[in-house]
């Protein structure tokens, strides 16, 4: 099975910035040329995960505010006392989500809904460089 593989370097706000990544993964995708297989969307690091969903104003809202509520920043965790960091709720927001979707090719085109993106949700609590990689396989 042929594989390839890319990557996607940005800079993201923190705090839950999130970012459309659809037209980079589909950038990758065409200079794999692979035409039907699977398209791994993978951000190494523990303070930011990759989903799919509508990428529009209202639904970052929405999916921040719900975040926000599971899961505050300010709070009586573990991690931020033994390590003198102030982050922990990345942490676990971001484990909750996952580091990684995976999505079929078929006729070269990611099988997406209409209304479906993927996007890096970055949770640290400062500005981050980030790295996503794609595999292409087929």
């Amino acid at each position: 099975m042929p594989t390839h593989s890319g990557e996607i370097q940005l800079r993201t706000a923190g705090d839950g910035d999130t970012i459309d990544l659809t037209e980079g993964v589909e950038r990758i995708v065409a200079q794999s040329g692979v035409r039907d297989g699977l398209v791994s969307v993978f951000v190494p690091g523990s303070t930011a995960a990759v989903t799919t969903m509508e990428f529009e104003r209202g639904g970052i809202h929405d999916l921040k505010a719900a975040m926000d509520g599971l899961i505050p920043a300010e709070g009586d965790y573990e991690h931020n006392r033994m390590n003198r960091d102030t982050n922990s709720h990345a942490h676990m927001r971001a484990a909750i989500v996952g580091p990684s979707e995976t999505v079929p090719l078929k006729d070269g085109t990611l099988r997406l809904g209409i209304w479906q993106q993927i996007v890096l949700l970055d949770f640290d609590d400062r500005p981050r460089e980030r790295t996503v990689v794609v595999t292409v396989a087929g």
